[in-house]
This record gives C-alpha cells, structure tokens and sequence, in this order.
C-alpha cells in the first residue's frame, strides 16, 4: 500500500503552497510506504471491530500481532452469525476467543448445534430468525448450555414445533433470564407460564407474538413483568385478561397489537390498571371501525398507541420535562443521544421502538385494506425514525418493513407509488444510504432491499443515483455475504439504466462468476442476471456488457440448469437482449461465437418452465438474425428442439407462442434449414400458431410459413395440413398488417406454379383429384389475395397516377399502400449471385419471375411486394435495390408498367418500384 496522506495549505506570500502531511499514527519503512504492522494496538482493534467474525479471522492471519489483537475480548461480546453457513467445524475454531461472548445473533435451527460449540458459558443474549423447523430439543439444549442467558428472543418467524414444554426447560435452566420474546408459538400454557413465574424472578419483558393460545390467567402470575407484549396472539379471553392482569403490580407497557381486542376491555384496562403506563394497540380493527372510541381522547392519563392516535405525540408525553414546543423527533434525537438525562425512559423507548417496529413489519407483510392514510400521514416517517435506533434489530426490521409496505404486487414488481414518495419526501433516500454504508452486514442487506423495492418507482431510482446509491450498492454487491450480495445486486437490478457509468457491469459479471461456483447463491445470480437483462436491452450498455465479459457469464448460468429455472430465464432473457443489436454492434455474433452458448439456449427451450422456455427461444431468434449463427443453431439441434417446441405450446402463453415461431421464422432464412423445418414437421404447429387469437403470434407464424413455402415441397405440405384455409383466415381478419402481407405472400408462393409438378406425382385418378382440390384452394387463395391489395387501393389516388405519373400522384399511392414493418423484412437472396434470378436463385427473383405470371392477381402481389422492399428509408432497401439492379429487373418492371391486360394496381406498383430504382441509383 502507498502512504496515507493529508494536504495541509500554507500561505507564501499570495500564493498556496501544498504541503503533504504524514499522520502521526502511521510508521514510515525507509522506502517512505506504511508500517501497517506498527499501527497502534487500539487503532488495529477498532479496525477489526468493523469486520464479521471470518473477516477477522482472514485479517488476523497476516501477522503475529494482529493474531493476538484479534483475540481480544472486546472484539468477541458481540458475535453474528446469520451471514453465514454456521458449521460444528468453524465455530470450533473460534470457540477459544467467545469465552467472553455476551450478545450470539444467528439464523436457522440449524445453527444451533453450532453454536453449542462456543462454549459461551457467560453468554446474555441470544437472538434466532428464521427458525420454523426449530425444535423443543434443539431450544431446550440452547437454554441448558447457557445458564446466565439474561436475554432469549426467537422471531419474528413462527416457530411453531415449539410447545410449552420447550419454555419449561427455559425457565428452570435460565433462571436469571429478564427478557423472553417468541414468536408463532401453537400453544403456551399455565404449567409454562407458571415455571417462569416460579425460577425466572427477574423476567420483566414477555412476548408472546402471533401466538394461536396463551394462558391469559397464568400470565397474570408473573408479577415481575413490566413489558408485555401479546401482539397477534388470537383466542385471548379478554374478560380474564382484565381479572388477572390488571392486578400485575408492575405492568407499565401492554402490547395488544393486531388482536381482537375490545373498546369497552381498553376502556376498562384504563380504569382498573393503575400501574400502566402505555397500551399499543395498533391495527385492532374493533378498536378502529367504533367511531366513539376513536373520537374519544380522555385515556385516563395513559397513553394509548394506535393508527387513529398520534403516536409520535404518544410518545412525546411520556417526556414529561421537554418543552412544548420541541418536536417529537428532537425529543427522540435528544433521548438517544442523552440516555443519562432520560436514564428512567431507557427501557421503555427501547421496548416501544421494538415492538412498533415489530407491529408496522407485521402489519406491512400483511397489507390490510384501508391503511392508505395511516402509512402516508405517520406510518412512514414512523419507520425512518426507528431506522435511527440505537437497536440494530430495530433498524433492521424497520428497513424492512419500509421495503415490504411499499409493495402492492410482489409478483409483477408493482410498488405504491404515493408511499414510496412519501419516503423519499420524508428524507428516506438519505437515511437508506447512509445505513447501507454500515459496517453491519445485516444494516446494509435490509437497507440494500428497502433501496431495491422503492427504486421500481422511477422518481426514487432517480433520487438513489443521484444521492451515490449506485456506487454504494456496487460495493455491496462485491460483499461475500449471500444476502448483502443479493440484495444489492436487486437495488441495481432496479437502476440498471443509470449503473453503467458508476462501474456497476463489471460488479454484476463478476457477482455471476463468483456465486455460479457457490452454494447458496440462486438469490444473487437471479438479481444479478436480471440487472445485466435490463442493462442488454440498451444498445449502448449491451456493448459493455459484452466487453466486460458478461456474455461468458451468462453463458454458464444458463447451463447450470437448476431445477426451478428462474435464474436460467433471466440469463437467457438477458443473452436475448444483447443479440437484439445486430444492426448496431457485434454482440449477436459475439454471443453466437461464445463456446456452449447456442447448445444451452436449444437445451432451454426443453426445460420444463414455460419462462424458460420462452426466453431461450426469443434468444434464439435474434441470434438467427445472423447467418452464422442460423446454421450453427441448426447443427446444435435447434431444429428439432424448436419444432417440439412449437407443438407443445399450442396452449401456451402468447409470449412464448410468438417466441417459437419467431425462433423457426428466423431459422427458416436458410434454404437447408426451411426444408429441415418441413421435414421435421414443423407446418403444422406453425398452421395450429397461425390459428392463435394474439396479433403478435400471427406475425410470427405467418412469417415462418411465408419462408417455408417458398419451397415447393414444404408448400404442398402446408396444402396437406390445411393451411391454406388458415393463411386465408389470417389474410383476413388478422388486426397485423404484416400477419396479413406475409400470409397474402405464403400464399403467392404457394400457387404461383412451382408447387405444381410436386403435387401431380401419383396415379392418374389421384392426379385428377388432387388437380381439382388444388384448383379450388388456388382460387380461394387468389381471391383473398386480391382482396388483400385492394385493402390499399384509393381510386382516386390509382385514377390520377394512371394518367400522369406524376411525382406527386406516385407518392400519394406510396404512402397509401405502405406497410411501415415490412421496411424490416429482409428478403433471402443466393449465396451465390451466379445464380441468375430468373432460375430463382433469391427471393427478389421469385418476386420477379411472379410479374411474367399469367395470373393479374399473381402480377398485382409481386409488383406489391417489390414496392414495400424498395422504399426509401427501409431497413434492407438499398439491399432489395441491388440485388434487382444486378439482375436487369428494370426491363421486366417496365414491361409490367406498360402491359395492356394488367390491372392498374400492378401497373402502379411496378411503376413506383421503377421510381424507387432510380431514386436509389442517384442517392448512391
């Protein structure tokens, strides 16, 4: 490392003069770089104090001193393991250090067997999530092991294979227990609410949370409670709760949050409870919907916390010597950083911010209508002021419940939007920020997802970039913590239209590379895939997405194919993305040339997730957008995979119906590949798409079978599975015009004479009656067809270009028949350009050749064609120009312009097509 340096200005006259200045803290080596071995000891502890509990260790292995630094008490009262995997193994290793450990935090059950391997005889509190599958035993050995436990709090998930029995073993083992709050519980009864009244004689904080039953009457017996909190707990008598509990000598705060609780109870707890000081009651709905009580402001002197009260006022009360007109949050920024002055409000704040916090979470998870105006007018200023605790559970949990109340629709990403601007109104944006730059792992995973929720709304995103949330969520997106790591990796999902500048690409290829080879990771990858997804759909950011090796990284996440999908779908959604430029950069080709890639996408269409699925097929069709790409998709087995695919989704999602068949329109470009499709029976799901009732799909379906019947034999077999009637149907009614100009082009193909030598082989009855049935399909076709071109006929406008030809008259037809999409068909054309059109080597020629037809109808959809390939300003024009010019087509279009039997429509087509010509040659 380079020296740490200060600048220091000094003044020399009138000029400034810089002058490095070396803290004193740092030791020079002779070659004038930092000692970092000779810091001294406390400044190396307070840099330790910053780091988790396997960072510590990968630090402290640096040196010897810094190995007996790291062993220092004080670094080890306080232990978190719910980062991480906690194993027998690890713990064993850092058990000689946690002698001293006061606070363990951890995650799962799992980790409890763990844990046990501290030995933290002297441990004070304990702190579990995430703990469902926990176990009577499992908690039972927890409480044996750590007699001096003064603090047990398991939540706030149900842990609901916990029974009384559990508490039993709690209360006898942990006897100098002060603070008991568990979560989900099915049944607490007297036998274990009367052992903690019997060995735990200095239990003053209870909690039953979200409990189906507890002991009203039993409660009643712990007369050292001060703190009671019951909130979500159902079944509660409350007829004995006032009996009993109104005689709690030392009851000062009651918690009946989200319970069933009464008016009248509430109104006789105030009268009865002499003791009480605070009763929260937030979201009671019989308390809510009685218009009498909500009106009435006389508590008898108590407090009453509640979504019609104002609870910051509430809470201001309880400060008896603020002055009036000092605000709430001046109150609680003086209390928190004047706990010796408000020495006697210590417990209670605590407590109240806690279960407040607890509350709002709850209430916020469960979304319960009519709380628009609660959240709006104080609910969300609540939540900010408790993200200022000096309880890093209630920061954390009040993060939380600022990224889940937002959230209208968590399946479609959805937020409100008047509360994610109430937040950020209310300076959230700051507070968010500023709690992601803890040093605390858990402070910056809730705060990272609060920041991700809120940035779905457009004016929030803005605000993050423009405060540096971006370059905050890079770095913590590099964390090696899982769920720091995911949930950055979401905030920049959410902001990935502004992250390319501030670095975020790289962090998101590098996320993808390091947790593909990780367990644990889905989380991480699917955010960090899908924030390279939304990156790829730009033209700009897709290149440097592709440079910074992001194309090799989704590569290996759509191959590791998980069971459930969801990260597969995102990194072919993103691959699709970046292979949607091929007009404007090299990233199709780029990610067609990456080794496996093509393989995994054609795996993909097989999984069994409709998501995936669709997005491995709309990869697949703009990579076939490349001529490379197409046959090497093909070699890959794309064909048969996309053709299965096409059968199985008749009755699919429209997505992944237009997806299929787009995958086949693309692949149908090459000649090799449209006669593949064919024989592979590819025409009749594209016949059974083509039926679809979705304007997307139409165009897809038509498309490919437009390709496939520019083959004679993959016509016929449109004939056979009954698709002329389908194209027909799809000529006329389809709301596309190009469904309807690329089904009138199957069409012409189909009939324009080349189909006819294939379709008489047999005997000769068979001949006659195929003749006839193709005869009757023919007329039906060319009659839809000439309908079709009709649909772009003014009279007038054909009236007056027929007798002048004029510039202006042309342009008028032009723009009448104009099909604006079909400036993007590209039209095949021979490998070979030895091949002469007229043996219909290419497209063009087809088209060409189709102008000498006998037919008028035939005449009038080629010369239509010709003018939608040529128009100025289309993507492939100048293409379609050449490739008429090289052949000599203006004689063939000159003598359609002037034959006497044609219809006027071909007359004017051929025409303008010869003025596009000739608009084209002086342009070049």
């Amino acid at each position: 490392m380079s020296r740490r340096v200060r600048r220091k200005v000094s003044r020399k006259g009138k000029e400034k003069v810089d002058i490095p200045e070396i803290e004193e803290n740092l030791s020079l080596d002779e070659t004038g770089l930092v000692d970092w071995t000779k810091l001294p000891d406390d400044t190396v502890i307070q840099l330790f104090s910053c780091l988790n509990y396997r960072d510590r260790a990968s630090l402290s292995s640096t040196c010897r001193t810094w190995w007996d630094l790291s062993k220092s008490p004080c670094l080890w009262s306080v232990l978190d393991l719910r980062a991480h995997k906690c194993e027998a193994s690890s713990t064993a290793l850092i058990a000689p250090r946690c002698e001293n450990l006061q606070k363990l935090r951890f995650r799962a059950p799992q980790s409890v067997d763990s844990i046990i391997y501290l030995r933290a005889k002297n441990l004070r509190e304990i702190s579990g999530e995430c703990c469902r599958k926990m176990t009577d035993s499992t908690l039972s050995v927890l409480a044996a092991k750590h007699e001096a436990l003064e603090s047990l709090v398991i939540g706030p998930d149900f842990c609901e294979r916990i029974s009384s029995d559990a508490i039993k073993s709690i209360a006898i083992c942990c006897q100098k227990l002060q603070k008991l709050r568990l979560s989900g519980i099915h049944d607490v009864n007297a036998d274990a609410i009367n052992a903690l009244a019997k060995h735990c004689k200095h239990l003053t904080d209870i909690g039953f949370i979200d409990c189906r039953k507890v002991d009203e009457t039993a409660l009643g017996n712990v007369e050292s409670v001060r703190f009671l909190s019951v909130a979500g707990t159902t079944g509660i008598k409350w007829n004995l709760v006032l009996q009993h509990w109104s005689k709690l000598p030392n009851l000062i705060a009651l918690d009946v949050s989200r319970t069933d609780i009464s008016p009248t109870t509430v109104s006789r707890f105030f009268s009865t409870c002499s003791s009480l000081k605070v009763l929260c009651a937030l979201n009671c709905p019989s308390l809510e919907e009685d218009p009498t009580f909500v009106s009435n402001k006389n508590h008898k002197g108590k407090v009453l916390l509640a979504v019609f009260t104002d609870i910051l006022k509430g809470v201001g009360t309880l400060f008896v010597d603020v002055p009036k007109n000092d605000t709430i949050e001046n109150v609680m920024l003086d209390w928190r950083n004047n706990k010796i002055k408000y020495r006697k409000f210590h417990d209670m704040m605590d407590w109240l911010e806690w279960i407040i916090c607890n509350s709002l979470l709850r209430v916020s998870e469960s979304n319960p209508p009519g709380l628009d105006n609660f959240w709006l007018n104080q609910g969300a200023n609540l939540l900010l002021i408790l993200m200022q605790s000096d309880q890093e559970e209630v920061q954390e949990r009040a993060a939380t419940a600022l990224a889940t109340f937002v959230v209208i629709d968590d399946e479609n990403a959805s937020i409100d939007t008047r509360r994610a601007e109430a937040i950020m109104r209310d300076g959230g944006i700051a507070l968010l920020l500023n709690l992601a730059r803890s040093w605390r792992e858990g402070l910056q995973s809730e705060a990272a997802k609060a920041i991700a929720n809120l940035s779905v709304n457009a004016n929030v995103a803005k605000a993050v970039a423009e405060d540096g949330g971006i370059s905050i969520l890079v770095e913590l997106a590099r964390s090696v913590n899982r769920l720091v790591s995911e949930e950055a990796a979401g905030g920049l999902w959410n902001l990935s239209s502004a992250i390319a500048e501030a670095g975020g690409v790289k962090a998101l290829v590098d996320l993808i590379l390091k947790w593909s080879i990780s367990n644990g990771g889905d989380g991480v990858l699917e955010r960090a895939a899908g924030a390279l997804a939304n990156l790829a759909a730009d033209d700009k950011c897709s290149t440097q997405v592709a440079s910074m090796g992001g194309v090799h990284a989704l590569v290996m996440l759509a191959r590791s194919c998980k069971i459930e999908g969801v990260q597969e779908q995102v990194a072919a959604r993103a691959l699709a993305n970046l292979a949607a430029h091929g007009d404007s950069n090299t990233n199709n080709a780029v990610v067609g040339q990456e080794v496996g890639a093509l393989e995994a996408l054609v795996q993909l269409t097989r999984s069994p997730h409709d998501g995936v699925r669709q997005e491995a097929a709309g990869a697949l069709w703009n990579l076939s957008f490349d001529d490379r790409n197409r046959e090497a998709i093909a070699a890959a087995g794309g064909v048969d995979a996309l053709v299965a695919l096409a059968n199985s989704c008749l009755n699919a999602s429209h997505g992944l119906q237009e997806r299929a068949a787009g995958a086949l329109w693309g692949l149908s470009v090459s000649e090799t590949n449209s006669i593949a499709i064919g024989r592979e029976g590819g025409v009749a799901p594209l016949i059974g798409l083509a039926r679809s009732d979705a304007e997307d799909v139409h165009e897809t379906a038509a498309g490919a079978l437009w390709n496939l019947a520019f083959n004679p034999g993959n016509a016929l077999r449109i004939v056979e599975e009954g698709g002329v009637p389908a194209l027909v149907h799809l000529c006329s009614t389809s709301i596309s015009k190009m469904a309807r100009f690329m089904s009138a082009l199957a069409l012409a193909y189909m009939f324009d004479g080349r189909m006819d030598e294939i379709a008489s082989v047999g005997t000769s009855a068979e001949g006659t009656s195929k003749a006839v049935h193709l005869e009757v399909l023919r007329r039906m076709a060319l009659r839809r067809i000439e309908a079709f071109i009709m649909t772009f006929s003014d009279p007038q406008a054909f009236a007056a270009a027929a007798s002048s030809f004029s510039p202006a008259a042309l342009t008028h037809v032009t723009e009448s028949a104009r099909i604006q999409e079909a400036g993007h068909l590209r039209c095949r054309f021979s490998l070979s350009l030895s091949l002469s059109l007229s043996k219909g080597g290419a497209e063009i020629g087809r088209f060409v050749t189709m102008l000498r037809n006998p037919s008028p109808t035939l005449k009038g959809c080629a010369a239509f064609a010709l003018l939608q390939f040529t128009i100025p300003g289309g993507r492939h024009a100048m293409l379609h120009v050449s490739l008429l010019q090289n052949a000599g087509a203006t004689r063939v279009l000159r003598a359609a312009a002037a034959a006497a039997g044609a219809p006027i429509e071909a007359k004017i087509f051929a025409r303008i097509v010869l003025r596009n010509l000739e608009q084209h040659q002086k342009e070049s």
